[in-house]
């Protein structure tokens, strides 16, 4: 039996799943109840902690703060796409972005590390922590990086990554940023059927808790810029997404 318990699986069957997906705030809720209840066992089973990882207070290459609290004029995100490492320094290039992190999220073990994770047995995904300004850079650019620069049919991989830990995700913080992600993974599935491409698998859920990576994971490529990347999409472009 799986140690990952879906709790939108149960939203997907459950009669009535059309009011909790159209009240986003008591879907997130319930999730995280539930989650707690599932996992409690698991949590303690697979290396759970209360010390939380300590990292640098600063980001290596904007110099922004790594932690909260941020600005009032910045907005989260936080996406998966294969290895972190690659991932933050495409986003932390964008203009807008005020800073990035690198992180764990969307799995049942509490504070993890790295080996645990990799292990596979948490259900966490490495994933990015991605804090814009929304007057500078719209969330659906970012949703346009995101899908245009990872493969999001492949399942639990990314190239030669394999494993839960390289699953494709959006997590969102708001009704809006669920709308748009939702609307973007329908219009580009089209795009990449259109272009002989096989159906998405990115999950997308209310943003769970984010668990920040051990300090040198963070800023990885720019402390070693010869390091491992990870990135290669498929090549179809992403229309801007739409709400209907």
């Amino acid at each position: 039996m799986s140690s990952v318990f879906d709790i939108d699986d149960m939203f997907s069957i459950n009669p009535i799943s059309s009011f909790f997906l159209s009240n986003y705030n008591t879907k997130m809720n319930i999730i995280k109840i539930l989650r707690s209840a599932v996992n409690l066992d698991i949590r303690e089973y697979f290396g759970s902690r209360r010390e939380r990882m300590s990292v640098n207070a600063s980001h290596y290459v904007l110099e922004a703060s790594l932690k909260e609290p941020f600005p009032e004029d910045c907005q989260k995100a936080m996406f998966g796409m294969g290895c972190f490492w690659g991932v933050e320094k495409k986003f932390w290039d964008l203009s807008g972005i005020y800073t990035t992190a690198v992180g764990y999220a969307a799995g049942t073990t509490l504070n993890p590390t790295y080996p645990e994770v990799c292990t596979g047995r948490t259900g966490h995904n490495e994933v990015v922590l991605v804090v814009y300004r929304p007057n500078l850079i719209e969330y659906e650019v970012l949703l346009k990086v995101f899908w245009e620069n990872h493969d999001p049919t492949q399942g639990m991989r990314q190239g030669n990554d394999i494993g839960t830990q390289y699953r494709s995700g959006i997590y969102t913080f708001d009704e809006k940023q669920s709308a748009l992600a939702f609307a973007s993974r329908h219009q580009y599935q089209d795009a990449l059927s259109s272009s002989g491409h096989g159906g998405i698998t990115s999950e997308i859920l209310p943003a769970p808790e984010f668990y920040y990576a051990e300090e040198y994971h963070q800023q990885y490529l720019a402390k070693n810029p010869s390091g491992y990347c990870g990135l290669g999409g498929t090549g179809v472009e992403c229309p801007q997404p739409v709400l209907s």
